[in-house]
């Protein structure tokens, strides 16, 4: 019988991270017959975070995101570990489109994420004027890129360098900064786009490395989409985490006001007045709230502290009530087309079928992006005008809809800026010296997408129990 002590950890927050942390932990400490105690503490009388599904009359809608890819493992995985792997499903591939002076213009054919990989298509396209198309095709005769020599840069530097401005501002810019909200020339490239560096020092042209690393056509075969989703909504993941944890504490509406170690225990006072003891910690909150609940210490102090704010808006038609004069999966707005509030719109009845009921159109429009989120704080109404007004430009629509919802994420987005990585290494160190036994993962530093999360809740998992069970044989000798 296994006669180690009892020990306390408490994860703080239940978004996707937190679950995941807690979800691998569990399953651990029954593989070690490891006799401790988990806590998981949630600020919000819900788990999950931004995972936020709605289901209403036989439509399936995310207030958050909405999808993973599915090239990085561990969603899929965590997926399959929770039983819940036959309602995976893969988004429909459909073309896309970029406003360009008020006209939906097809994303060319092999672009991938702005990259041209296919020539005709891309000689061919509106997106660019004949200089924009010479001066990305540039890339095939240019040397390797002197910024990959350098220890970070901005995503929007790397790649004008490679394949000049339109390319950037037409394609590259709306495909890129919609994943984090942000300005590609203060995003760092070693931290959001990390592949197209090591693609460029492995292939020297990014174009033909994009190429080389694009799986090949098969003749007569429709290509399988990048994205999956599961077929009842993510909170669908969530619940049936929460309904697993059977051995973890799950305290919901309890927020940590203050994290303070005393010798070789951390004491966490909680807003309830209450407070807890913990041998080790694991702090999966936005970076802002982790500096406030530490103390505010100056290594903690951000490169970039203004996380941006976006909402969404979703908008249910009857079919009949909506036409889209293009056959497609919806369209992005790139920062300089004028007289736009959205910065892009899903039609998610389109990309993902099984969201909307028989002879429905569901879409789902994004507003706000870095320096413009004022829209934010618009009453709903107003950003339900501003968006249907967008939508009137570019198709024919004779009602009302039948209901909408309007999500605000303010201050969510976090931004990376150039240098975040070496930050990010350096807060490890300095949290290892000063706080040991505390653990910081989440969307503030490894990558923000549902995989990079789980990853990062995966990852202090062993990280714990090392730390805790070393602490226990120090303390036994």
């Amino acid at each position: 019988m296994n006669s180690a002590p009892s020990k306390h950890i408490v994860i703080i927050g239940g978004g996707i991270t937190g679950l995941s942390a807690a979800f691998y932990l569990q399953k651990e400490l029954r593989v070690k017959n490891l006799p401790w105690t988990i806590t998981l503490l949630e600020s919000n009388h819900q788990l999950g975070g931004k995972i936020q599904t709605i289901v209403r009359d036989g439509y399936i809608m995310e207030r958050g995101p909405d999808s993973f890819l599915s090239r990085k493992p561990s969603a899929t995985q965590l997926v399959r570990d929770v039983g819940l792997e036959r309602d995976l499903v893969r988004n429909e591939v459909g073309q896309a489109y970029i406003l360009r002076h008020g006209q939906l213009l097809p994303i060319p054919e092999g672009a991938v994420m702005g990259v041209p990989t296919e020539i005709k298509p891309f000689v061919t396209t509106s997106l660019l004027s004949p200089i924009g198309k010479m001066r990305a095709a540039a890339d095939l005769l240019l040397p390797t890129s002197k910024i990959l020599q350098e220890e970070d840069q901005s995503v929007g530097t790397f790649f004008r360098q490679r394949l000049g401005n339109e390319v950037v501002e037409n394609i590259i810019e709306p495909l890129l900064s919609g994943v984090y909200a942000g300005n590609i020339d203060q995003m760092s490239l070693m931290t959001t786009f990390p592949q197209f560096a090591q693609m460029g020092k492995e292939h020297r042209s990014l174009i033909l490395g994009m190429k080389s690393s694009r799986p090949k056509k098969q003749a007569h075969q429709k290509p399988a989409g990048i994205f999956q989703t599961l077929k009842s909504g993510l909170s669908s993941l969530v619940n049936e985490i929460e309904t697993q944890l059977t051995e973890v504490n799950v305290k919901k509406g309890i927020s940590v006001e203050k994290i303070v170690r005393d010798r070789k225990q951390y004491t966490l006072s909680l807003q309830n007045g209450g407070q807890l003891t913990a041998d080790s910690v694991i702090l999966t909150t936005p970076h802002g709230i982790t500096r406030k609940v530490l103390g505010n210490p100056d290594f903690l102090k951000p490169l970039h502290d203004r996380p941006t704010s976006v909402a969404t808006a979703i908008l249910a038609y009857p079919q009949e009530a909506i036409t889209l004069d293009k056959e497609g999966t919806g369209f992005l707005v790139p920062r300089g087309e004028e007289g736009y509030s959205i910065t892009a719109c899903t039609w998610t009845n389109k990309k993902w079928p099984h969201t909307a009921p028989p002879g429905k159109t569901l879409l789902r429009c994004y507003v706000g992006r870095a320096n413009e989120e004022e829209i934010v704080d618009l009453d709903d109404s107003e950003i339900v005008d501003r968006v249907i007004q967008d939508i009137k430009k570019l198709s024919n629509i004779t009602s009302e809809p039948e209901f909408h919802y309007v999500t605000r994420w303010r201050r969510a987005m976090p931004q990376f800026v150039p240098g975040h990585k070496t930050w990010y290494s350096n807060v490890q160190k300095q949290i290892g010296n000063q706080y040991p036994g505390l653990f910081l993962a989440g969307s503030s530093y490894a990558g923000s997408g549902i995989p990079d999360c789980i990853d990062q809740g995966k990852n202090t998992v062993t990280d714990v129990i090392d730390y805790v069970s070393s602490a226990s044989l120090s303390t036994a000798l």
